[in-house]
């Protein structure tokens, strides 16, 4: 089980976190995210895709594309997080292809960050609907952008030769949305929780039964924190941390 307090209260941490769509990361990390700014630490934000295919109205899927943006921008504001990056993916089209791992190593070698945050690879069988094949993608991107490229300076030369951005290696992955048997890190957001709510209900194009999402995500959270063994009354949000880069890793690419 890995300690998060320890990260939570560290204070001096950059963190990197990807999502899918707008609101993947208010669903999976947003109570993380505000105890993280709440701390000290600089969070942004990347959005893989423009959500264009999301939302219960009928409208132009570039005036949704439009709206999506500004209510993520909404959301994270209310979580502390300034920065939000859109790599301007298309909904439902979302591949681990070059293109992609490229602009994602991209942003990593520019953040820096201690931590990056991202989505799962792996499907969940019993839910299936939490596994969207965006999702799924958006884990595999970030993973494999972690390693080897992003620390290998021999992988997209060009971001070293023409943008002078130099390999660089991540400490931790933190995956959210894993399956329950991957989980090993479960973070307090009791005290955050709110502010988790407040965020998710920016995104007004998604939640045609606004009562309903939340009593989803008070359950999910009591179930994250009965897990993690956090004490009754508890909520939480739970992940798969990944040491990348930890005192012991073996060096290589």
């Amino acid at each position: 089980m890995i300690d998060t307090a320890q990260f939570i209260g560290a204070g001096a941490q950059r963190v990197l976190a990807f999502g899918a769509h707008p609101d993947d990361l208010d669903f999976g990390a947003a109570g993380t995210v505000a105890a993280l700014t709440a701390a000290g630490a600089e969070v942004q934000y990347c959005i893989m895709t423009d959500g264009d295919a999301g939302g219960f109205d009928d409208r132009d899927p570039e005036e949704t594309a439009k709206l999506r943006h500004e209510e993520q921008k909404q959301a994270a504001a209310k979580v502390g997080v300034k920065t939000v990056h859109f790599l301007g993916e298309r909904d439902g089209f979302l591949e681990a292809n070059h293109g992609v791992m490229r602009k994602v190593v991209r942003l990593m070698r520019q953040v820096k960050p201690t931590i990056v945050i991202a989505m799962h690879p792996e499907r969940k069988w019993d839910r299936i609907q939490a596994s969207h094949p965006d999702h799924l993608a958006c884990g595999e991107a970030v993973t494999r952008a972690i390693y080897p490229a992003v620390e290998n300076p021999f992988s997209y030369p060009e971001l070293l030769h023409g943008e002078g951005l130099e390999a660089y290696k991540v400490p931790w992955l933190w995956l959210c949305g894993a399956p329950q048997e991957r989980e090993n890190a479960y973070v307090d957001i009791t005290e955050f929780f709110e502010k988790k709510m407040d965020a998710l209900r920016s995104h007004f194009t998604q939640h045609p039964d606004v009562a309903a999402m939340e009593n989803y995500v008070l359950q999910q959270c009591e179930e994250n924190a009965e897990r993690g063994q956090l004490g009754k009354g508890k909520l939480a949000e739970a992940f798969h941390a990944v040491a990348v880069n930890a005192r012991d890793t073996i060096a290589g690419f």
